[in-house]
Order: C-alpha cells, then structure tokens, then sequence
C-alpha cells in the first residue's frame, strides 16, 4: 500500500474565512432579546454571571459541567469550591476580555471538556462564545460562520475582535487538515 500526499502550503491556502469586519456584522445581524442563559447548541448554554452562580437554577437546568471563560478573583470567581456541594465538574479560564489576550491555547482543552460532558449526556454551560464556537469548529466540524449563525439563532453573543482573530486562525488550521485529508490518495 503506498500513501502519496498532496501538499498545500499556507502561503498557497485561499481564507474561505470572512473578513474580521463581515464576522462582527454577521454577529450583529437579527439581533433579539435573549435572558441569562441559552441553549445554544443541543444540551450546551451559554449564561452570564449571575447565573453562573445561581446553584438552584444550575440544579433545575440538569447542568452538570460548567465551563467559566471569566475565572478569576477578578472576573466570576466561583472555581471548582464553589461548586462542590454539587455533581458538576468545572474547568476555569482566566481569560480578560481583551484584544490582546490569547485564548486560542484554550480552544481545544475546552472543546474536549465539552465534548466530554456531551458523551455524558452532561450539560455544560460557558460565558464565553468564543470558546463555544471553537467547540463546534473543533467537534462538531462547523465552519466559523455556521457556529456563528448556530449560536446567534439563540443568543446575542459578541467577541471582540482579537478573539475572532484567533477564531480565523483557527479555521485555517482545521481547514488546512482537512483538505491534507481530503488531498490524501490511497493506492492499494
């Protein structure tokens, strides 16, 4: 059996990613009143502070694994003690929301947190979009635009600029496998 690979270059790879710019209007587009917590994705929720900390509220949903992208005795400082008086597993993210801040070393630890709490039939709950759009990217192999529309069909999320940026590069990275995938011949 012999593997021949066809090579594309990252100088050679076209973006079949929105500019910056088109992303933040395609977020802004259809705009519509959404509350502090909202199904996103099946069994996946994105919430704000205050329900991050409401445990009966956390019980009554059947959440079971929350993912907090504003860790930190600064931000939403819950932590893993917070909940322990609860069956839910928690991973933390000190992650200001700033342009400059790199969360991109998050993407795939939190999609694997995700994706693990879904083979569970968990749920999981995240303040943060971007780390929620890297799961569907990552797992669910969703197009940053289709994870944009799939989560803005139920909630009015906004990232800044720096982390669509990451999102971009990220696209282009899975996009990149993908077609080294697709380019790859088999001769039996």
């Amino acid at each position: 059996m012999a593997v021949r690979e066809t090579h594309t270059s990252q100088r050679e790879y076209k973006s079949k990613t929105p500019p910056i710019s088109d992303l933040l209007n395609l977020l802004l587009k259809n705009r519509h009143p959404t509350g502090p917590i909202n199904e996103v994705w099946p069994s996946v929720y994105i919430g704000n502070a205050s329900t991050a900390r409401d445990k009966t509220l956390l019980l009554n949903l059947g959440i079971t694994n929350i993912l907090n992208a504003a860790d930190g005795p600064h931000r939403i400082d819950t932590g893993a003690n917070f909940y322990s008086d609860m069956a839910i597993q928690y991973y933390g993210v000190d992650a200001p929301d700033n342009c400059e801040f790199d969360l991109s070393p998050f993407f795939y630890p939190s999609a694997e947190f995700i994706q693990g709490a879904l083979s569970q039939k968990g749920k999981g709950i995240s303040r943060s979009a971007t780390l929620v759009f890297a799961f569907l990217m990552i797992s669910e192999k969703l197009t940053l635009v289709e994870a944009i529309k799939a989560v803005c069909k139920h909630r009015n999320v906004l990232p800044n600029a720096g982390f669509l940026n990451q999102l971009c590069h990220l696209e282009m990275t899975l996009s990149l496998g993908r077609e080294r995938v697709d380019n790859c011949e088999v001769d039996l």
